[in-house]
């Protein structure tokens, strides 16, 4: 339950029982009455504008208006003391009683409290990585895969019904340029000198076992088929081992895609999705013939100074009408996007989410206006960016890889920090915001660490649960009357802190910030390892007491309630919780 949606409930009830009514009798106008924090602890527990956004409607002082809110709010069994502050914010203060209710919903949803039908079943389609299948995926593809999986996973905790996609590229340029690639190290493959890699082609390592196996399968068949008979054999082979590398490189990092979309079949028989795609938004006006004003600075691939089929982009707000076809008569790359996008939306999608890296900024607009071209009102397209990432190594830059030639591969990242340090830092800024990955930093063992700090507090949670079974000869089993016990006000923090979780998952799926989530579980853990460390200094507030078993197991219901969590969130990271460091 989120306990801010639930007292915006309340205060409404309350504002209804005072009989207020707008100008001339009317409804009162609630849009912008908001239930919040307030920014400073010592107000309380909630705050609501209420009276600051209704005083004018109501034809009251903001003030007066507070008071008569506060007095009605203060009658709720559930509010200590209601109060007001500043122009007229009321502040609530919450019972004891209330937060030991939201840790006892803790208990029973266990790993499911803070799950919601935000999305009400609302079809998402999260398309992430979409490398090109020309080699391994570099550290820059990680961000992107680890913010989108992270934000699948989230909105389908909040209630969306999600769709994690992955788009190979694996038609154009880049793949005539990867089969010619193949072809030299088959060559070299059957003893031939190649010399240095010709600029222009894939220089990296990773070609060299597809080489070798078509020479075992084929000898010096290869060369004396036609070429473009043999590019063909050979590409097919190359997309293939170049997925099947790139999804065990995903499999590493823990993501796993519902659905890899071949650009390809957008290409076959003659191109008719394509040519379907473009016909639909002719019919509905959205292209025609023209020419193209030669842009500002540096001329872009696209242009030609001719008369060609064009996008009317800028009616649904581009900058400038985008290009279909180019002088040779096939299609340009945004043509593909038009049938990719099409055919996302005739899957029933009514959110189209693109996670890309931050030199796609220009691709933005072009695609919002297609959505709006092809959609309307009827689905929504949303495009993240991601920021590049910087590796480091004690603050030294990190040296590109042998293996891939030209940059430090995933998985390298991946096997020597492990999937929940890269995973978790990957998430540990919003993805706008460059990253600095230190390998030094991203293994230490300190509160500077936050994927450590996050799951050492998981591994204490078990480390106080085997505690207790030491110390009582078994499992010790929580009861929900024992949470009576539960009286100290550090133990009521920890649990306002733990009823925050459900607000944090409202708020970062309806943002597309899976990082909120990353930012609280680190909050968590602060609160719960300074909980463990005033038992330290205070045996009173030890969460297992051998001589008072009904407290012990009120204390474990507490810390069960932390790993709950814990647990949750971090599955949405897509992270373990372990029971134990090592």
């Amino acid at each position: 339950m989120n306990i801010f949606t639930e007292f915006r409930h309340r205060v409404i009830e309350a504002v209804a029982s005072l009989g207020i009514k707008g100008a001339n009798g009317g409804e009162l106008n609630l849009e912008k009455l908001g239930i919040e924090p307030p920014r400073d602890a010592s107000h309380g527990d909630i705050a609501t504008n209420a009276a600051l956004v209704l005083a004018k409607q109501a034809g009251m002082a903001p003030r007066e208006l507070g008071e008569k809110l506060a007095a009605k709010l203060s009658e709720d069994p559930d509010v200590m003391e209601a109060g007001i502050a500043g122009p007229g914010f009321v502040n609530l203060k919450l019972s004891d009683g209330f937060w030991r209710k939201q840790l006892a919903t803790i208990l029973e949803k266990e790993t499911d409290f803070g799950r919601c039908d935000l999305g009400g079943g609302l079809k998402v389609n999260v398309e992430y990585v979409s490398a090109n299948p020309t080699g391994p995926m570099h550290v820059g593809h990680c961000r992107g895969a680890v913010v989108g999986d992270a934000l699948a996973n989230l909105l389908a905790f909040a209630g969306y019904d999600v769709t994690k996609e992955y788009y190979i590229n694996d038609a154009g340029v880049q793949i005539d340029v990867l089969g010619r690639s193949v072809m030299l190290r088959y060559r070299e493959a059957l003893g031939e000198e190649i010399g240095e890699i010709p600029e222009g082609l894939y220089p990296g390592d990773y070609l060299v076992p597809l080489g070798k196996s078509l020479a075992e399968e084929y000898g010096r068949k290869l060369l004396d088929m036609p070429e473009d008979e043999a590019l063909a054999i050979v590409k097919d082979r190359a997309i293939d081992a170049m997925m099947a590398m790139i999804r065990d490189d995903l499999d590493a990092l823990n993501v796993h895609h519902d659905v890899f979309f071949s650009e390809r079949d957008l290409h076959a028989d003659g191109e008719k999705r394509i040519r379907t795609a473009i016909n639909e938004l002719t019919m509905n006006g959205h292209v025609y013939k023209g020419t193209l004003p030669p842009p500002k600075g540096q001329l872009p691939d696209d242009w030609e100074d001719r008369e060609q089929t064009l996008f009317r982009s800028t009616a649904v707000g581009d900058d400038v009408d985008r290009p279909l076809v180019k002088s040779d008569g096939s299609y340009t790359y945004f043509a593909a996007d038009v049938a990719y996008f099409l055919d996302k939306y005739r899957r029933g999608f009514k959110e189209m989410i693109y996670v890309l890296g931050a030199d796609h900024g220009g691709y933005v607009k072009r695609m919002e206006a297609l959505a709006r071209a092809v959609a309307g009102d009827d689905a929504k397209l949303t495009v993240l960016l991601c920021q590049l990432v910087k590796l480091y190594r004690n603050g030294e830059p990190v040296r590109m890889s042998k293996r891939a030639g030209q940059f430090v591969t995933l998985r390298e990242v991946v096997d020597e920090v492990g999937r929940d340090s890269v995973r978790f830092m990957m998430l540990y800024r919003k993805n706008m915001e460059p990253l600095d990955f230190d390998f030094a930093k991203v293994t230490e063992q300190s509160k500077d660490n936050p994927v450590f700090y996050v799951q050492y507090a998981s591994a204490r949670c078990h480390s106080v649960f085997r505690q207790a079974a030491e110390q009582f000869g078994g499992e010790v089993v929580v009861d929900p009357d024992d949470l009576e016990l539960l009286t100290d006000e550090s133990e009521m923090a920890l649990i306002r802190k733990l009823a925050e979780y459900p607000r944090v998952i409202e708020a970062a799926a309806q943002a597309h910030e899976p990082h909120r989530v990353a930012f609280y579980l680190y909050d968590l853990a602060s609160a719960f390892h300074g909980q463990w460390n005033k038992g330290t200094d205070n045996e009173a507030l030890r969460f297992v007491k051998v001589n008072n078993p009904q407290l012990t197991r009120a204390r474990l219901g507490l810390v069960q309630g932390v790993l709950n969590v814990l647990r949750s969130g971090l599955a949405i990271v897509g992270a373990d919780s372990p029971a134990e460091m090592r």
